[in-house]
């Protein structure tokens, strides 16, 4: 496979961020890496550099059909660090549509002769199952699959997930917690802190790319209150993360634009039983006694009718989560 085009690899990298609910604007020139984007995540706004390249077969028949690889070219060692964020190393198969990520602290040295370097490309068909895989190959380094809805959770936390390599025995959990595998306290007592450490990113990673894309998928990547999708839907769970009782199923989770989506876990909307969704009479009152109630009334043109539902009956709100949400949020 040819290097691809200068606009397909930025499109990807767009496109996975936009999986996340993230927008990017490109500050650099498009052509030569590191490609620096400002990225603009719910409240977070920060920047990143990404060098990027074509994963491909590594060529000639000589070579392993599994041994993909990307060839480091456009750059010369050292290779500079953003001083304001995040900086990652990675390829982008486009028949997968996926990513492989690479430590760039392993990479500082290398031949100006289009090096490369290589990642079995069953590591990307993990990421696919996954979200999340891990590698350790013969350097120490952890190289990392990585399916596009991960995209933004890799680019904040690639410097924890890479850190410091990993045994047999960390890439193995790392694996697990990926495919959301339980994983015993004494078997994770038994690496470093540090490494204890990932496993739990990695294992909270997944269980939030996992409900997000249950619930997206079951409410047709439509909001449950105005009926759009356009790509701006995010999972909002019924009973908030962390509340007793609460868990990352479909019938704890509901589809919702990102201002109803705060509206919601601000308390100023909620669902009842009869999963109609309705204006929070104390809330609202609040909002016009300090005359922050401009739009209010267009706000809640939406409200007072039954939510969009998933076809199977079974994917609904639970009658409990939303009682023991309402109750979380003192609404009677």
């Amino acid at each position: 496979m040819p290097q691809l085009p200068t606009p397909i690899l930025l499109k990807s990298v767009t496109n996975a961020l936009g999986e996340s609910n993230a927008t990017t604007v490109l500050i650099s020139e498009a052509r030569r890496n590191p490609r620096r984007y400002v990225v603009q995540a719910g409240q977070n706004l920060f920047e990143v550099w990404i060098y990027i390249w074509t994963l491909t077969h590594g060529g000639g028949a000589a070579r392993p059909q599994n041994e993909y690889r990307i060839q480091i070219t456009g750059v010369t060692p050292p290779l500079a660090y953003n001083p304001f964020g995040p900086t990652v190393m990675v390829g982008y198969e486009p028949n997968l549509g996926c990513f492989a990520g690479f430590d760039l602290s392993k990479h500082q040295t290398f031949s100006t002769r289009s090096p490369s370097i290589q990642i079995p490309i069953t590591t990307l068909y993990q990421a696919i199952q996954n979200g999340l895989s891990f590698l350790t190959k013969g350097n120490d380094e952890i190289a990392i699959g990585i399916r596009p809805d991960q995209f933004l959770a890799y680019l904040l936390n690639a410097e924890l997930l890479h850190a410091q390599g990993a045994d047999v025995t960390t890439t193995g959990l790392l694996t697990r917690a990926a495919a959301l595998e339980e994983i015993t306290a004494n078997e994770i007592e038994q690496i470093p802190a540090e490494r204890q450490r990932m496993v739990q990113k990695v294992a909270r990673l997944s269980r939030d790319s996992s409900f997000r894309r249950k619930v997206l998928a079951a409410y047709e990547q439509r909001c449950v209150i105005t009926r759009m999708q356009l790509r701006l839907i995010e999972a909002a769970h019924i009973l908030p993360v962390g509340v007793e009782g609460s868990n990352d199923e479909v019938a704890n989770g509901l589809c919702l634009s990102p201002t109803y989506h705060r509206a919601y876990d601000q308390g100023l909307i909620y669902l009842d039983e009869q999963l109609i969704m309705r204006i929070n009479p104390t809330k609202e009152q609040e909002l016009v006694q300090v005359g922050l109630a401009g739009g209010l009334e267009s706000f809640k043109a939406n409200l007072d009718q039954r939510i969009h539902l998933p076809q199977d009956r079974h994917q609904w709100p639970a009658p409990e989560f939303i009682r023991l949400a309402n109750q979380f949020r003192n609404i009677v």
